[in-house]
């Protein structure tokens, strides 16, 4: 059985959600992981990521999306590689920052 973290937004509130606060939310994770890697805090670093592996997830599943997968499915796919695969794409810590932050600001102007 799969460990729920998010009950609420599991339960079907992250639907409501715009593509780009869903992104934002998912940034914020993003942000706390750099941070705790940084510091070198794998614990944190590792909570981080699991919440925001789970809200990528519950985006992919959001019916609204189903036009946008390729997107959102590649930017899960890069923060892994990241995080924990070889870093194939090279990304670098601020680029991944600085693409989520993007979305929440967004997401800040359309309210």
């Amino acid at each position: 059985m799969t460990h729920v973290i998010h009950k609420d937004l599991a339960a079907g509130r992250w639907q409501t959600f715009s593509l780009c606060e869903q992104l934002g939310n998912i940034g914020s994770e993003i942000s706390r992981a750099l941070k705790a890697k940084e510091r070198g805090n794998r614990e944190r670093m590792d909570a981080a990521l699991d919440r925001a592996l789970e809200l990528f997830d519950l985006t992919i599943a959001d019916p609204k999306h189903r036009y946008r997968l390729r997107e959102i499915c590649r930017a899960r796919e890069v923060v892994c590689d990241f995080f924990f695969g070889d870093n194939v794409y090279h990304s670098e810590g601020g680029a991944l920052d600085a693409y989520f932050t993007a979305y929440a600001l967004a997401a800040r102007m359309g309210r």
